[in-house]
């Protein structure tokens, strides 16, 4: 099948069926038909509740010989052992900070047929599976770049990649949404009609923003008396349970919340129920993974069970006393 772009060009297009995934939460690989590639799909760490033995693993044996690619730029310390198997093409974060520029029409023509693509659920993995089933063409010109913006948050995305973004962040979940957002991307954004889901899912986000913004006014800057990391003099520190408790509490968007602890401090560090997550810049040099000993994801993000609080801001150089007043 091919379409047309707008232009005097027709790209082909590769059918396939779409399954949504995150690296904590894999579909089952008996459900998942065909031959399969896996875009934008990081190896599990420890920090995902399981890591790759218990996540990981399990999916990869279970496609055996059905999985026919596997594209990602996280860091993982397992990428050494899928060196040898070309099915694998595995960077770091530095190395591509977002999916759909790895993904080249060679990369597409030497895979072959595929039946089904799995890929994450950001903009990021949208637009790769969209530059796949496009056998390595960009949706639109400038969307490598785009992905780019977006998923290091450094840059300015275009108009039409904010459109997409906003959408996603205000139904994470919502896979009918998700599936659009591919069809778009796929077409070449030919079909005007798919606007119409796309902006109104966009701006839901509206009052998103608004709770995340008014959060953000109780993040609370402490120093780091001896700064383990060389960029690192203070941590903007916000627990979100306290300040907003689950029971009738309104959305906010995660991403901008820690984007907003950052302009505080060097580092933002979120405790959110369960759940503690901490956030440096993509530029900044920092590693959680090393200074955690995680064995992969994104260096500069990272979410860990929340009874490691302690440890974590101790390895950073905050006294224990400093620690124990923030709960």
């Amino acid at each position: 099948m091919c379409y047309s772009n707008g232009s005097e060009d027709t790209i082909p297009m590769i059918r396939a069926e779409l399954e949504f995934a995150t690296p904590r939460k894999l579909p089952k690989a008996s459900s998942v038909k065909g031959r399969v590639v896996v875009l934008d799909v990081a190896f599990a760490s420890e920090a995902s509740g399981g890591g790759f033995e218990k996540i990981t693993k399990p999916f990869l044996d279970g496609l055996g010989s059905r999985l026919a690619a596997w594209v990602d730029h996280h860091d993982h310390a397992l990428h050494a052992a899928y060196a040898s198997d070309p099915r694998f093409v595995l960077a770091t974060k530095a190395q591509h900070g977002a999916c759909p520029e790895m993904i080249t029409p060679e990369i597409v023509a030497r895979t072959g047929k595929i039946d089904t693509i799995v890929c994450h659920t950001d903009f990021d993995g949208l637009c790769s599976a969209a530059k796949w089933m496009r056998e390595g063409v960009e949706p639109y010109p400038g969307a490598d770049d785009d992905a780019r913006a977006i998923d290091t948050r450094m840059g300015t995305p275009s108009a039409t990649a904010r459109r997409f973004d906003r959408a996603i962040r205000a139904r994470p979940r919502d896979i009918g949404l998700l599936g659009v957002v591919v069809r778009h991307l796929a077409s070449g954004l030919a079909d005007e009609s798919l606007w119409r889901p796309i902006l109104e899912a966009g701006a839901e986000l509206e009052a998103v923003e608004k709770t995340t913004t008014e959060l953000a006014r109780d993040y609370r800057r402490i120093p780091i008396g001896r700064p383990t990391l060389p960029t690192c003099t203070s941590v903007a520190f916000l627990d979100v349970t306290r300040k907003h408790p689950p029971q009738g509490r309104t959305r906010y968007d995660k991403t901008m919340l820690l984007l907003l602890g950052q302009e505080r401090a060097s580092i933002a560090v979120l405790l959110d129920g369960e759940t503690l997550t901490f956030a440096a810049p993509f530029d900044s040099g920092i590693n959680f993974l090393s200074l955690l000993g995680l064995s992969g994801g994104m260096p500069t993000l990272v979410s860990v069970s929340a009874e490691h609080l302690e440890d974590v801001l101790t390895k950073l150089g905050m006294p224990h006393g400093d620690v124990s007043t923030l709960r």
